[in-house]
């Protein structure tokens, strides 16, 4: 016996009614925007990717010559700048992409915390100053600082100078501050008003819900977005170069000016820089999705 096969409204027959149809959630977009693009990016790259670099950088010599002076002596330069070029140059970019991020996140922190605070002047102020911070381009803030900031200090008798590297870590604090705050303010925000109204009921104060109950909750949520900016900022201190400030990209290029300024430096020198840098984030950026995945929200 054949069953008759029903119609499904909607599909398989005109709709019945024109009520609107809920959807699934879906996850993806209720996340809003990818927080942690760079480091997923990263994250997402296999890890053979940093040996199949260090392949390409090897066998460029056994491919690539130039008149006299060939890219296997290219690379035997570089191999003799190497200890110079981590010691003085990256490890300094990592100094830098420290102190900035330490400064950004103590002063990120206290704006976000005053972009929730029930001051009008203090939300509107803090807003205003995250906003113009967190659109303002790298380079432009960190040539304003350098121009700004005096290059010493008269104290009396004494002059105290003041080194170009650290007007660039102040200067690399300022967007990183503000991209904090956001972080801040948005993990506050995601907190359900009910565990407020809680609290309210329970005769704490707003600073004492704040500090005991709200805090504790989001700072694992801010951890995985707090170390994506970590790496992008990382990642952003050759800026620094343009500046004068002594870091891996203005030694490499003062090694290539003291290797003779020979066209076949360029490749291995910023290939190398390339590499470091790639080696240096890629474990972030793997560290920082297991935390997302282990701290996430679960709706």
């Amino acid at each position: 016996m054949i069953r008759s096969r029903k119609a499904i409204p909607g599909i398989a027959a005109p709709a019945a009614t024109d009520l609107a149809v809920l959807l699934p959630l879906d996850t993806q977009r209720a996340r809003g925007p990818e927080p942690m693009m760079v480091s997923r990016w990263l994250a997402d790259l296999p890890p053979w990717t940093p040996l199949a670099l260090l392949a390409l950088i090897v066998a460029w010599p056994l491919t690539a010559y130039a008149q006299q002076y060939t890219y296997g002596r290219a690379f035997d330069a570089l191999y003799r700048w190497i200890p110079f070029i981590v010691l003085h140059g990256f490890l300094f970019n990592v100094l830098i992409s420290f102190f900035a991020m330490v400064i950004g996140t103590a002063l990120g922190a206290l704006l976000g915390l005053g972009q929730i605070s029930h001051s009008k002047m203090i939300a509107r102020t803090s807003w205003f100053i995250t906003q113009l911070f967190r659109n303002s381009p790298w380079l432009v803030l960190l040539f304003i600082v350098m121009l700004a900031f005096p290059f010493e200090l008269d104290i009396g008798k004494t002059i105290i100078p003041v080194p170009d590297w650290t007007k660039a870590v102040f200067g690399l604090s300022l967007p990183i501050m503000a991209n904090i705050a956001e972080i801040v303010r948005g993990a506050i925000n995601s907190v359900p008003t009910a565990q407020w109204e809680a609290s309210e009921a329970l005769a704490f104060t707003r600073r004492q819900t704040l500090w005991r109950i709200i805090l504790p909750q989001v700072i694992k949520r801010m951890i995985p977005p707090w170390m994506n900016w970590y790496a992008i900022l990382t990642m952003a201190t050759p800026l620094c170069s343009i500046l004068g400030v002594q870091e891996i990209v203005n030694l490499s290029r003062q090694a290539i000016e003291a290797e003779n300024n020979h066209p076949e430096l360029l490749v291995p020198f910023y290939s190398f820089i390339l590499l470091i840098f790639f080696a240096y984030c890629y474990p972030i950026a793997r560290w920082t999705i297991r935390l997302e995945r282990r701290f996430m929200v679960r709706l």
